[in-house]
């Protein structure tokens, strides 16, 4: 990861609408930048590695925290 980081909180934003808005939130970022997302919407935990895997980005990590999970995803 040599890119820059930035966060988007999705929760209470149910699946599909945050993939739409992380989506929104990558296409802006340059190759190598990293997106944190955070989510609470357990079926957006399952859809949107594979969303983001089937665009051709990378899943570096998935962890659970306080009330839901933090997904990041390199461009």
């Amino acid at each position: 990861m040599t890119g820059k980081t930035e966060q988007i909180n999705l929760y209470g934003v149910k699946c599909p609408l945050n993939w739409a808005k992380a989506k929104v939130r990558l296409e802006d970022l340059e190759r190598g930048d990293v997106l944190e997302v955070l989510l609470n919407d357990p079926k957006g935990r399952k859809d949107m590695p594979r969303a983001a895997e089937a665009e051709g980005y990378a899943i570096i990590a998935i962890e659970e925290i306080a009330g839901g999970w933090r997904i990041i995803i390199e461009k």
